[in-house]
């Protein structure tokens, strides 16, 4: 019996060019850092407090920063070192000013380095399908679920895939309410980003056992794995690990359309099982989670080879010559890793962390790899000129909340906020479509975060 599930018909979002030519680079292992930033707030909720200061010695995983806050995620130094200041930085996302740690190594690594792994094959390449340690899910089971979630905790993961929500909150629903599905996310909607793709690829052994061991916290009946069917390399890879894992009877893989943006939560949970979350409300009210399949792996890190969250995977790429999939240090600067790569020098670039539908720009080169970016995206500067609205309704088709982004862009240019909130602006996911769809290039996003912005403040 097949554990692969072909759905159909998405008809909300768009159908966008790929632009993913990094899927077939596998994923390269970026040099230790000399020195690395490490906000101590990468993550939704409350900022973290600094446990070192200036001129103390740290070593790698080692605990620097944390909140007696319920949402909050701990921090760890990504490298071994010196603490070279406590400093602050401007967060690109909010303008907010948050603290940040910044360590100097004291011993450089060599690029092509292995990152830890406490389960590697003797050729020094990390496990998949069809060789399966043994005994790893017996070890799982023998693990009480407090003592998960608590590694989970101590660990400071976050989810991976741009929320950044924290992963022992989210896999501790309040008493009385009953997940009764978990949903990996490994759609990966968004053009250019790669970094899941090849996590699939080369990490299905960790992802598949951080899923069993999430699934130990929550109990669900239901287990779906999504994944769009223009990944059908990652799908039969994941399928055939099922197998081998012998977790076929739990362990479902849903293939679903590429059609952004399917990964969205809401949207996906909508697609997969016709549940809506009401604004407002969370996943967990329709008794769902989601997790990234990125959360996933670091879950299996965090328990199995009590690895702190302080490397992820990014892919690099946009106009340069040559796309990479990176394993990179939380912390590592934005100009250290344009270094590593070729980018011309010839042209004016824009640098946005994350995709070109909900990343955001950044031009300070000493600005850091936090835990939610997955992607840094070069491309060159051809910014078009604003215009005014044709009442195309383009933006109202396409987006999958069914909302009116025209009018938030009206509303938010004559101060009109509490008019946006009328009109359901907190609904808003910031996919991103309306803009891209739009025939007058309004910046359709930037007027939408702008209000809820404001209306945030005002509440």
């Amino acid at each position: 019996m097949s554990i692969v599930i072909r759905k159909k018909g998405f008809t909300a979002g768009i159908k966008l060019n790929e632009n993913k030519k990094s899927a077939a680079s596998p994923i390269q292992l970026l040099k230790t850092p000399e020195r690395v930033i490490i906000p101590l707030q990468q993550h939704t909720g409350a900022e973290c407090e600094p446990l070192v200061k200036r001129g103390d010695s740290v070593f790698e995983g080692q605990l620097i920063g944390d909140s007696n806050k319920l949402i909050s995620a701990r921090i760890h130094a990504s490298i071994g070192g010196v603490v070279s200041g406590i400093l602050k930085i401007v967060n690109p996302v909010n303008s907010a000013i948050i603290s940040a740690v910044e360590i100097t190594s004291q011993k450089a690594g060599k690029e092509g380095e292995q990152p830890y792994s406490g389960l590697q094959k003797q050729d020094g390449k990390p496990y998949n399908a069809g060789i399966i340690p043994e005994n790893v899910v017996d070890l799982i089971d023998k693990i009480p679920r407090e003592k998960l979630l608590e590694t989970i905790k101590n660990s400071g993961i976050v989810g991976l895939g741009g929320a950044t929500f924290p992963a022992h909150v989210k896999l501790n629903p309040p008493a009385g309410i009953k997940i009764d599905t978990l949903i990996i996310n490994g759609c990966e909607c968004e053009p250019y980003i790669t970094s899941d793709h090849r996590l699939m690829l080369e990490y299905g052994f960790e992802m598949l056992c951080g899923i069993y061991i999430i699934s130990r916290i929550l109990e669900p009946q239901n287990i779906l794995i999504a994944i769009e069917d223009n990944k059908e390399d990652a799908i039969i890879n994941i399928e055939n690990l099922i197998g081998a894992l012998g977790f076929e009877n739990t362990f479902k893989i849903v293939s679903l359309p590429s059609r952004y943006p399917m990964g969205a939560e809401k949207t996906l949970i909508y697609n997969l099982l016709k549940r809506k979350v009401s604004t407002g409300a969370l996943p967990l009210d329709v008794g769902v989670v989601v997790n990234n399949v990125g959360t996933a792996k670091a879950i299996f890190d965090a328990v199995i080879k009590n690895r702190p969250l302080i490397e992820r995977i990014i892919t690099v790429t946009g106009d340069i010559e040559r796309p990479v999939n990176l394993f990179v240090r939380i912390g590592t600067l934005l100009g250290d890793i344009l270094e590593s790569i070729k980018v011309p020098d010839n042209k004016t670039l824009k640098l946005i962390f994350g995709g070109p539908m909900t990343g955001f720009s950044v031009s300070n080169m000493d600005f850091p790899v936090t835990k939610g970016v997955n992607c840094i995206l070069i491309k060159e500067v051809k910014k078009p000129l604003e215009n005014n609205c044709i009442r195309c309704s383009r933006c109202v088709a396409v987006c999958p909340m069914n909302l009116m982004p025209l009018v938030y862009a009206s509303y938010v240019k004559n101060n009109k906020y509490e008019d946006c909130r009328e009109y359901y602006i907190d609904s808003c996911i910031e996919c991103g479509s309306c803009a891209y769809v739009c025939p007058a290039s309004i910046p359709l996003m930037g007027y939408i975060k702008t209000g809820k912005s404001v209306l945030a403040r005002k509440s």
